[in-house]
């Protein structure tokens, strides 16, 4: 079948890619569009030239199958130098979406005339890459730098409304685009209009808008070279020839492609969209409808969950035991849409918008008429099977029954109703209105459509929803609490919590350990641990002496005056030196890579336990849910990622060490160890059938 498609029309020759559903700019379909516009421009029946494609979509991108080999002839940077040589003009008739490569190719035409529902970006800088293909040089000619830098680091696409407004297309046609684009095709007709040519980023304050736009980017990403990348060939824009800037694009482009962070990051692109796939779950499943929503509870949490349905243009209920309660949860969402609005993050249209959705009411009853139920009450079980029991009695029969919980056994949840196939874990994350992160916790009776529904729903929700099995702490919990008891460790062998911190910020953590708990607060996890008859001796320690973190003014540092970030405190590292002595350690300094491996290494040995339990479907699900929701660097590409680079024989022999140093639980787990002894990775397992 003919991936690139000739036709000449009225005098138009209309270049039609014919490769859906993405349209993917392979090695065939480079060369026939390469081929095609030749032909057309030496056919001296054609004045003009429209580039359209089959399907939704104009360009999905590069050919991912082609990622990290050398590509074969033509390259797109060679296409799309072609279309610039033709002496005809050029139209993109943009019906769907024109991402990377594909806004490359319209870049290179000389018009762009788009449809409405046309979406348009170049999101390599989520693949740890930058346009490969000129765009850091044409869009910048086109529409400005400072604009076109901050499309290309924020990766997202922008809507044909937004183009327009933007400049990347001249059009919008309501009606129908390929006769708009032939139209615009023979109105060029005798002129030529080359992006390269254009001079928008020579504009009067160009420059200063770009440089702040690009030390804001650099300031938020400091560990991304890509980022750094782009800021460079876009700068090369104002300084640089065409030619020279576009030279400095492929190079930079190039030398990413081999670079490890780049890699990562483009694992952690590619592991991400995997999560969607559930193995065992059929694709043709019935989803059931979701039109209204309640959550159970107003508190922090429930107000976050009720602002994702309400961002997400669906009606939430918001319930709670008494007025007073339900009264201050609205006020804290009305609270946080009034501050995005201050930002200048939410129009007031939409804020008004979103608060019409929310409604508050006392009692469980008026859960009746809700499809989908979110329970975000208190982290205990009793209180959770009074609920459930509750809501099997009023909620219609096919609604689905969601518990938030953190921990708790879900499928002893689920019992305490007479529908468990209706109940699963939506476990959200804190600040639920904007964690990425959504585990969908499948219980054992959990149906197949409930699960694939509470899957779409995430999704509607802008999450990203990853399948789990029920355990204690599901997957990211699990995990963390293990970082959680060799930090505690760590502090009692000598290590102070500045130190701990310092490592794993200095390893791409936004915030050390310690600091994360003071502003979580020291209480909830104490309050945890006393109901498990857990101890941890520092932390104990801590609460006990009234350090619950930073809403007490002090934990694990002192914030003087209400300040956000603490400073060390001399009693603190008073009371280590005591809790030491009374547990009969000496104290020793700690590097700063050892303490890295302490909190890593342990994370990655759960990881691998939890991957032959079941509990996650394959390493990437384990590496995005550290990615969005736990603040794991992703040019690092998770825990199970991080691990194969390092070498997991290197992993087995130094968790045998802490083994061997009085902390049995550290033993390399079973699966762990088979595949450091086969030399294997992660990435080499796959899941025995279940």
């Amino acid at each position: 079948m003919e991936k690139v498609r000739y036709a000449v029309e009225d005098g138009v020759a209309v270049v039609t890619i014919a490769s859906p559903p993405v349209n993917a700019l392979d090695a065939g379909i480079r060369a026939g569009l390469a081929e095609a516009v030749r032909r057309a421009d030496a056919d001296p029946a054609v004045r003009a030239i429209v580039i359209a494609a089959e399907g939704r979509t104009f360009i999905a991108g590069a050919d991912i199958s082609e990622f990290g080999k050398p590509p074969a002839p033509p390259s797109l940077p060679e296409v799309i130098d072609t279309l610039d040589s033709v002496g005809k003009p050029i139209v993109a008739a943009i019906g769907g979406a024109a991402l990377g490569g594909g806004l490359e190719v319209a870049l290179g035409c000389h018009a762009r005339i788009a449809g409405p529902a046309a979406k348009l970006g170049l999101p390599e800088v989520k693949l740890g890459l930058i346009p490969g293909a000129g765009g850091t040089q044409r869009l910048p000619r086109l529409i400005g730098a400072a604009p076109a830098f901050k499309l290309m680091a924020d990766g997202a696409p922008v809507s044909a409304a937004e183009a327009l407004r933007l400049g990347i297309v001249d059009s919008v046609a309501e009606g129908d685009l390929l006769a708009a684009a032939k139209a615009k095709a023979l109105e060029l007709a005798g002129t030529i209009r080359r992006t390269r040519d254009l001079d928008r980023q020579l504009a009067p304050g160009g420059r200063e808008a770009f440089e702040q736009a690009a030390a804001e980017a650099l300031k938020r990403s400091p560990d991304l070279p890509n980022i750094a990348a782009l800021a460079e060939s876009v700068r090369a824009s104002f300084t640089e020839p065409f030619e020279a800037g576009q030279a400095l694009e492929r190079a930079r482009f190039v030398a990413l492609v081999a670079d490890d962070r780049s890699k990562a990051l483009r694992y952690a692109f590619f592991a991400e969209r995997e999560t969607a796939r559930v193995p065992g779950l059929a694709k043709d499943l019935v989803l059931r409808p979701i039109r209204r929503a309640a959550v159970i509870g107003a508190g922090t949490m429930g107000a976050g969950i009720a602002m994702c349905f309400a961002n997400a243009g669906i009606p939430v209920t918001v319930i709670e035991t008494g007025g007073e309660l339900l009264a201050r949860g609205l006020d804290r969402i009305a609270g946080t849409y009034a501050a995005s609005v201050k930002r200048g993050s939410l129009s007031a249209e939409d804020e008004a918008h979103r608060l019409a959705l929310v409604t508050g009411k006392v009692g469980l009853e008026a859960a009746a008429d809700a499809d989908v139920v979110v329970e975000a009450a208190f982290e205990d079980m009793d209180l959770k099977h009074q609920i459930f029991g509750t809501l099997d009695r009023v909620a219609r029969p096919g609604a689905i029954l969601a518990t938030n919980t953190s921990y708790l056994d879900v499928d002893a949840i689920a019992a305490a109703t007479g529908r468990p196939g209706d109940v699963l874990g939506l476990h959200f994350f804190s600040p639920a209105n904007v964690m990425r992160l959504l585990e969908v916790v499948r219980g054992k009776a959990t149906a197949p459509e409930v699960l694939a529904t509470a899957l779409d729903l995430g999704k509607r929700l802008g999450k990203v929803p990853v399948v789990v099995g029920v355990c204690r702490g599901f997957v990211g919990n699990r995990m963390l609490a293990r970082r959680t008891q060799e930090a505690e460790r760590l502090l009692i062998e000598g290590a102070l919590p500045h130190e701990v911190d310092a490592a794993l910020t200095g390893f791409g953590f936004r915030m050390g350990p310690f600091a994360v708990s003071d502003l979580a607060g020291l209480d909830i996890a104490w309050r945890n641990r006393k109901s498990l008859g857990q101890a941890a001796p520092v932390a104990d320690a801590l609460c006990e002496a009234g350090r619950l973190g930073q809403k007490a003014g002090r934990g694990y540092y002192l914030y003087p005056e209400g300040a956000r970030s603490g400073v060390r405190d001399p009693e603190v590292e008073a009371l280590l030196q005591q809790v030491s002595a009374r547990l009969g350690v000496t104290r020793r300094p700690i590097p700063a890579e050892e303490i890295v491996e302490r909190l890593v290494y342990p994370m990655v040995n759960e990881g691998a336990r939890i991957l032959e339990e079941g509990i996650a479907a394959r390493p990437g699900d384990i590496d995005a849910i550290w990615i969005n929701g736990y603040g794991w660097p992703a040019w690092r590409g998770g825990p199970m990622f991080y691990a194969d680079q390092v070498g997991l024989n290197t992993v087995a022999a130094r968790l045998e060490a802490f083994a061997a140093r009085g902390e049995p639980a550290l033993a390399p787990a079973p699966l762990l160890r088979r595949l450091a002894e086969s030399g294997q990775g992660f990435a080499d397992w796959t899941a025995p059938a279940r």
